[in-house]
């Protein structure tokens, strides 16, 4: 499985357009967001993957980047051939890039 750093994902989103895929809860969502990211919480993933773009180059994320890698790996098994997972999750990303982002 393909990963990305904070810092990484920060100059990718510069670049060129991904598709972001936020796996974590409603509640955490509300708490801490990642402007432009679609958001299907992990459980719901199995039934809802086919709302993703499969050709699209796609980051997942979560709060630390256990239950995105989980995600990660399911879409690869799925056909997702550009999937990377998010290092660190939004924690990672309020650390080291977004400090307006809060942390929980």
């Amino acid at each position: 499985m393909l990963e990305l750093t904070p810092q990484e994902l920060a100059l990718r989103l510069q670049q060129t357009p991904l598709q972001l895929l936020d796996v974590r809860e409603p509640w955490e969502v509300a708490l801490a967001a990642l402007p432009g990211a679609r958001h299907i919480p992990m459980n719901e993933i199995p039934r809802r993957w086919q709302e993703l773009d499969a050709g699209a180059e796609t980051v997942v994320l979560c709060h630390h980047g256990v239950r995105s890698a989980y995600v990660a790996a399911f879409l690869e098994q799925v056909g997702f051939s550009r999937v990377y997972n998010l290092v660190d999750g939004i924690d990672g990303w309020s650390r080291e890039v977004d400090a307006s982002v809060p942390r929980y």
